[in-house]
Formats: structure tokens, sequence, C-alpha cells
């Protein structure tokens, strides 16, 4: 009995699948979808491939929570287009999120670089952008334990552009807490400020 081409490569990437089982999956996935992972060019894409699930999915941000004494009471401080690229967990492609974060100082003002960082860990796992945006947002409140935050996410999502209606487009999601979840001159001050730096 002969045996075919594709059932040696499904028996190569079972054998490669023992020694990485990530390096197997992309194999078989190159199998799966006509591909040859053993021609030029493919060759080293299994490695490759489990290399950026590892680099994505273990993300060390390094340290969160450098705060500072706040130099004046109540100040509203405003970190703005962070840009964030997360996975989809529906359909496992990605989006790429721009964050704004703004929290209103109660004794203690947060690291500048440390926006940044909270916002990519959240983002280095399967996420959905409302929950990517929620968890910045209580983490920020945890950190910098002021009630008054706000996190705003515009997102491309390549679930929606690349597949099913194939139109791109922006989704927005907010977390406002404390004085920016209410009408009044802070979250006036927060909306303003924000259509600013859209102009």
């Amino acid at each position: 009995m002969t045996i075919g081409l594709n059932d040696q490569l499904a028996e190569q990437a079972l054998s490669a699948s023992a020694s990485d089982p990530l390096e197997g999956l992309a194999r078989q996935l190159l199998i799966e979808i006509g591909e040859d992972p053993d021609r030029e060019g493919l060759r080293d894409t299994p490695g490759r491939y489990a290399r950026w699930w590892r680099e994505f999915t273990r993300y060390d941000p390094g340290t969160l929570d450098t705060v500072f004494e706040s130099v004046s009471k109540n100040q509203t401080v405003m970190v703005s287009d962070m840009k964030v690229w997360s996975l989809c967990e529906h359909h496992l492609l990605p989006f790429n999120c721009s964050i704004t974060i703004a929290y209103r100082a109660h004794g203690r003002i947060l690291g500048l670089s440390k926006f940044a960082r909270i916002a990519h860990k959240h983002a280095h796992r399967l996420q959905l952008q409302e929950r990517l945006i929620s968890g910045i947002a209580d983490e920020v409140q945890e950190i910098t334990d002021s009630p008054d935050v706000a996190v705003v996410g515009r997102g491309e999502h390549l679930c929606m552009t690349m597949r099913g209606i194939r139109t791109s487009s922006l989704m927005t999601s907010t977390s406002f807490h404390g004085v920016f979840d209410e009408d009044g001159p802070q979250r006036n001050e927060l909306m303003a400020l924000i259509q600013d730096m859209r102009r």
C-alpha cells in the first residue's frame, strides 16, 4: 500500500509535535490548507509560529506600580493614542486598538511608561475589546487608588475586515468610573480633551 504525500506530511507533523507541540500544530495547519511545510519558504515557518505565540502570550510588562506623590489635588492626567495589538478570542485574528487613559490624581500619580505597560499587559492575551478596556481601567484604579478613571479604546478588528462582512471600521468602547461616569464638569473636560485630540 502506497502512503500518500499528505499522509507522510501528517506523520512528520506528528513527529514534530512530539518535540514541540506548537510546531506540530503549525505543520498540521499548513498541511490542512494544502501547503507543503517542507517546501522552501515554509520550512522554518512552524518554528517561527511557535516562537511568536510564546512571545505574545508570555509578554512581561515589567513593573507596573511605580507611583509618585501628586503635585496637586484632583488634577486630571491623560495619556492618549497608545497603540496595542491583541487577538480576538472568537477567531484568533488580530485587532489593533488605540488606547486613551485618564484619571484624577488623589495623592498618587502613575509613572508615565506604566500606562503603556498596563495596556500591553492586558492586550497580550486572547481578548475582547470591551474586556481589554475594562481590565485596563480596573488596574489603573487599583494602582493609583483613584476612583476616577476613564479608558477609551478605538480598534480595528481583522475578524471583520478580513472575513465575514469584509468591511473596515473602528469600534469604540469605554470604561468610565467615578466623576467621569457622571454628568458634570470633569466628564465634560474629559470629552473636550478627547475631541481636541482627534482634530
